[in-house]
């Protein structure tokens, strides 16, 4: 089926210009050549840092590539110009021959486009008996690559592209009441009285720890910890080791649009992009009707990821972007301010907000390609194949050494006693693209899928001072964080409009859904097609994950049709505190 694929697409370009350049055959031959390397090239250096592929939502953020650049310079590799061979073997082709023309008859051109046709049908039909309904359920971008490849996908994205404009457009108000009833069936959560409002009428600050991952805790490279601050931290507070992010292509924008609206992010693109005018249910808005000031910081331009429009949408009352923060050479690491000096502006910054407040704290330090001077670095770079894995090590404790500074800047400034602390983990650190050296560092044989989806756990600390914490093994994502808040400080929804689950609610399921299809229980992983036994990571009968499958998919389903539709904008109820 591999083979098939680039055939079907070739054979289909080289029709296309066939009947449609006669006259100019050689230009156009040569022009899709090098247009389709292009596209090529751009996958490949996404691919790198994402470890997946690009789609036309995502093309639309290129004015970030300023921004970006730096990362990307560091993905390109010599070998790369090869990408465009083809290109340069055509030209030269191309200035030598002179391609008669070709007497075309409506017969002619019939029996191309049918070849055509049918060589498509055949690459689909393939790839349907390997994973059924493959463009209905597109959750696997990887899948569906390997399946109808690269160029074929494409087609089928832009086509994607389209019919999402025109979602919001067709949606209707019962659309939003079928959306409803979704919600209607999940059961309600069995509040725990001992937690309910354990940090009420306190201000929370929720810190987004940049690409950090659960492998990283409880770690030492050469005898040292690479998170001393973070592992005694742990043990003071609430701490959940089975916490995984649900992020897509957005990564540090889902997780935080999973966190304030407890909706999935899309497949394709970031919702903070594409769907930023859309009405949601958020944190922000529930937490202003009960007295708090939502605030977010974060050093860089409001452009980038669109906060500048999101944060309006969401509900927050004033973000504190790069142009509040003192920035120069003295104070700047990688992608832009530090994290200790980010941390110590912010702290100032927020002392003079009214209480109780909610603010929203985003590192950046801890970003590929984690770059670090020599002065900042306070554990060694570890020694593997992957030199993104190397650095990752040493920007991960000076990430540490930040939040510590940070707490104890809290406690100067007398907010300490009366504030709640959340800290999460945003998306991975270290794609699968690295195997071979996390293999190392994690002293296993090899990764495997299961291995993959344990790999998404992140860190999630809730600290409340002078209350006594513990381990929490619950199975939950960040998309649980919205109503565990609304427990933790004493405020009860008004309405249902959310997929997340308390996480210190009584009889609650143990459940995790990615933006895959890929989905965990507290006894089973199911990713790429496979069951795998939790206790053991050894692949069972698959039929033993099927209760769970139509779940997981009507989930996202459901999400996905809230925010392509707009559905909200039907809701005459806004949140109301009871």
């Amino acid at each position: 089926m591999m083979l098939v694929h680039p055939i079907a697409s070739v054979l289909a370009i080289a029709l296309v210009c066939m009947v449609a350049l006669r006259g100019r055959l050689r230009f156009g031959i040569v022009a899709a050549a090098f247009a389709t390397s292009t596209l090529l090239f751009a996958d490949l250096v996404f691919y790198r840092f994402f470890n997946d592929f690009l789609t036309l939502p995502v093309l639309l953020l290129s004015e970030h590539m300023n921004d970006l650049w730096e990362s990307v310079y560091e993905l390109l590799q010599p070998a790369d110009v090869l990408v465009f061979a083809d290109g340069f073997a055509l030209t030269a082709l191309a200035c030598r021959l002179r391609p008669k023309l070709v007497p075309w008859s409506r017969l002619k051109v019939i029996s191309a486009f049918a070849l055509m046709g049918a060589t498509l049908s055949a690459n689909y039909s393939m790839a349907e008996s390997v994973r059924p309904e493959l463009l209905s359920r597109a959750f696997d971008r990887q899948i569906m690559v390997r399946s109808i490849g690269a160029y074929n996908y494409h087609l089928y994205d832009a086509v994607v592209s389209a019919r999402t404009g025109s979602r919001k457009a067709l949606a209707r108000e019962p659309d939003f009441t079928e959306a409803s009833r979704f919600f209607e069936t999940l059961p309600p959560d069995g509040v725990d009285p001992a937690t309910f409002g354990l940090a009420r009428g306190r201000n929370v600050f929720l810190i987004s720890l940049e690409s950090l991952q659960s492998f990283m805790l409880d770690r030492r490279i050469e005898g040292r910890e690479v998170t001393p601050f973070l592992n005694r931290l742990r043990r003071e507070s609430f701490s959940f080791e089975n916490f995984y992010h649900q992020t897509a292509q957005g990564k540090t924008s889902d997780a935080e649009f999973l966190i304030d609206t407890s909706l999935y992010p899309l497949p394709t693109g970031a919702v903070f992009f594409t769907h930023a005018q859309n009405e949601y249910h958020t944190l922000p808005k529930t937490l202003k009707e009960h007295g708090f000031t939502p605030v977010a910081f974060h050093a860089n331009g409001p452009s980038f990821w669109n906060r500048g429009r999101m944060y309006d949408t969401l509900g927050y009352e004033r973000f504190y972007s790069v142009d509040d923060f003192a920035v120069d050479e003295s104070n700047r690491i990688g992608w832009g301010l530090s994290d200790a000096s980010f941390f110590r502006q912010s702290v100032t910054m927020a002392r003079g907000l009214p209480e109780p407040f909610f603010a929203k704290l985003i590192t950046l330090t801890n970003h590929y390609p984690f770059e670090l001077d020599e002065a900042n670095r306070l554990v060694p770079e570890y020694t593997s194949k992957s030199r993104t894995l190397n650095r990752y090590i040493p920007t991960v404790r000076y990430l540490d050494s930040a939040v510590e500074a940070f707490f104890e800047a809290v406690k100067r400034e007398g907010l300490y006693e009366r504030s709640m602390f959340v800290l999460y983990g945003d998306h991975y650190g270290i794609s699968s693209k690295h195997d071979k050296s996390m293999a190392h560092l994690l002293g296993k044989e090899r990764i495997t899928p299961f291995d993959t989806i344990q790999l998404q756990r992140v860190p999630l600390i809730i600290h409340i001072p002078g209350v006594d914490g513990r381990v929490m093994p619950t199975v939950s994502g960040q998309i649980d964080l919205y109503p565990t808040l609304l427990h933790l400080l004493g405020i009860v929804p008004s309405d249902r409009f959310y997929f997340g689950r308390d996480l210190f609610a009584r009889g609650r399921p143990e459940f995790v859904v990615f933006r895959d299809g890929s989905f965990a229980t507290d006894k089973l992983v199911f990713t790429k097609n496979a069951c795998y036994d939790k206790s053991t990571g050894e692949a069972v009968d698959a039929a033993t994950c099927e209760p769970f499958k139509r779940t997981a998919i009507d989930r996202l389903t459901t999400s996905d049709a809230i925010v392509y539709g707009d559905l909200f904008r039907f809701d005459a109820e806004p949140a109301r505190k009871l």
